[in-house]
């Protein structure tokens, strides 16, 4: 997303650009999964913050909804829990939010409803604090984002919570434990730990509540929209071309060298790998300089995602479905303390043919991505089969106690290791850097790296990671890059 960003700006404003990939299509970790000879979703399934696509088509001269379908979700997601007595609670929350007040009310009492609503303001108006002067603006150091959010608003950056815990904050506003793991979620979307991770990313909440879309035909069209965008506006792309190195001369970078041996000069490249793929010297001991790599204990989550094609039963599931385990902290201690799957982990389930009515396709088989979290040591360590196979028992387990039957008939599992062999350096962590403690949101790197004409975007750079956001720094790059060059 950051490098199809970045391609379409530079290339609208003049720029000679080339776009190098390694892999046979556009995306990145947007990318769909053969399984069986059906593709499905393997990455991203949740689309939000729209907004900053429009604007990347409008300043184009066109419009996002000419290439790509959207519709908006009135059901946000649908949460299922099984206690230790066999009980199963289900609670869907909703776009709106009154119909979402509703629910809560009637799944936890009229008390936690009313705190819903509170945590709903608090979240729009971190958000809103945030959006221009953080999230659509060159990284900040704290002293910066004072000056940017204004002096007469320290109130509201405060209220930002930065100095709280996720799980602190959520203790003020439900007392329910379910609705706390339900809302300390959001910090898993940065791959991060409720129990760690500031209390700013309840933002995400407002996120969500502002829209999210499906997107006819699969994540990968918003992919495929991008790069005829950029090309339209004069980008070349060449697929299937691996860097060896990045070429570096007085400090400055000269251009890319391809695993086959051509050179292809530059004046300045934007990188939208793993920002750790520099700082390792991946890409050439010169580059190495560029950035600090991110540290194991520094990382992001992992994950083992199946994507499955399946016969379901026993509940109708919306299109994105949670099931929680009973221990949360547990799962967190596991994933970033021992460094292990957890033994019982909360499960994502992304029902891919499935819309607002939960109905199941009319075929015998519907298309599924599960996720369950693991730690990003996919650069030390393989994830054996047993392994995995005991973490799909356990996860499957867990589904049908919360009463969804999956008759498996086809399904391809990637873990860690693997996403580390996808995205190198990354150990296979799906987040870049690990969003835990106050000035976490910080710690990442810039757009303009240490190395005259390298530029950096993509997850692991400000200001964050998913669909948008990485968008986002792609753009960023970009204004930078022509600000530097004039």
């Amino acid at each position: 997303m950051g490098g199809l960003a970045a391609a379409t700006d530079l290339a609208r404003q003049g720029c000679d650009l080339t776009v190098v990939e390694r892999a046979a299509t556009p995306g990145g970790k947007m990318r769909e999964v053969c399984v069986g000879g059906v593709k499905i979703d393997g990455g991203p399934t949740v689309f939000t913050m729209s907004w900053v696509f429009e604007a990347l088509f409008g300043d184009a001269g066109e419009r996002l909804g000419d290439h790509v379908s959207l519709v908006r979700a009135d059901i946000l997601a649908r949460h299922r829990w099984c206690d230790h007595q066999g009980h199963v609670t289900t609670l869907d929350l909703f776009a709106d939010i009154d119909q979402s007040v509703d629910a809560i009310s009637a799944f936890a009492g009229l008390a936690e409803g009313k705190g819903y609503r509170d945590f709903c303001a608090r979240s729009r108006d971190i958000y809103e604090t945030l959006r221009g002067p953080f999230i659509a603006s060159q990284r900040p150091n704290p002293i910066s984002l004072v000056n940017r959010v204004g002096l007469n608003r320290l109130d509201a950056l405060w209220r930002t919570a930065p100095h709280q815990t996720m799980w602190g904050a959520l203790e003020h506003h439900f007392k329910d434990p379910r609705l706390r793991q339900l809302f300390g979620r959001y910090a898993t979307y940065c791959g991060s730990s409720p129990f760690a991770a500031p209390a700013t990313l309840m933002l995400i909440a407002h996120v969500e509540q502002d829209g999210v879309w499906r997107v006819n035909g699969g994540m990968a069209r918003v992919a495929q929209a991008l790069q005829g965008l950029a090309q339209r506006q004069g980008a070349a792309f060449r697929f299937n071309a691996h860097v060896d190195r990045l070429e570096i001369k007085h400090g400055k970078v000269t251009g890319v060298t391809l695993a086959g041996g051509e050179f292809l000069s530059a004046e300045a490249v934007v990188f939208n790998g793993d920002m750790s793929a520099l700082g390792t010297g991946l890409l050439g001991n010169a580059a190495g300089r560029a950035t600090q790599p991110v540290i194991a204990k520094q990382r992001s989550q992992s994950a083992i995602v199946w994507c499955v094609t399946a016969k379901t039963n026993g509940m109708d599931l919306a299109h994105h479905n949670v099931f929680f385990s009973n221990n949360y902290r547990a799962e967190f201690d596991a994933v970033f303390n021992a460094r292990k799957i957890p033994d019982e982990a909360t499960i994502y389930v992304c029902a891919q043919d499935r819309d607002d009515t939960c109905a199941a396709p009319q075929s015998r088989s519907e298309r599924l991505l599960i996720l369950v979290n693991a730690p990003a040591d996919g650069d030390v360590r393989p994830f054996h089969a047993d392994e995995i196979n005991a973490a799909r028992d356990a996860a499957w387990q867990l589904m049908a106690r919360c009463g969804l039957e999956i008759e498996q008939i086809d399904a391809i599992a990637t873990a860690p290791d693997d996403f580390n062999r996808l995205f190198p350096a990354s150990g296979g962590a799906l987040y870049g850097r690990v969003n835990h403690g106050p000035l976490a949101s910080f710690l990442r790197p810039g757009a303009r790296s240490k190395i005259s004409g390298l530029y950096l975007a993509g997850g692991s750079v400000h200001p964050g990671p998913g669909i948008p956001m990485a968008a986002m720094s792609g753009r960023l790059a970009a204004a930078q890059l022509i600000a530097d060059f004039g």
